[in-house]
């Protein structure tokens, strides 16, 4: 796979797990979520992963390539998905 087109995909993943949490993490009837638990959590661990390194990877091609607006705009996308998906997983864990 090309390097270059990592931080894309990983736009599109985040923005596809994020929707899956959103759906899935409303609170139904009997206080419960429309995805089990752990399903919920395994993806914000899973899309936090995959958008760091995306963020990252935009990083290293700025500072390798030049600036660019788009992939200063992916990656700081990919990037505020990522601590976004850090709080709803630490908002997801049951204490």
């Amino acid at each position: 796979m090309n390097k270059k087109i990592f931080p894309y995909i990983a736009l599109t993943l985040g923005i596809i797990c994020m929707l899956v949490v959103i759906v899935g993490g409303d609170v139904g009837d009997n206080q419960s979520t429309n995805l089990p638990l752990l399903t919920l959590l395994i993806i914000c661990e899973f899309a936090f992963f995959v958008c760091s390194i995306g963020a990252y990877m935009c990083v290293r091609e700025v500072i390798d390539v030049g600036f660019t607006a788009l992939h200063i705009f992916v990656g700081v996308i990919c990037a505020l998905l990522a601590a976004r998906f850090f709080m709803l997983g630490i908002n997801f864990w049951p204490l």
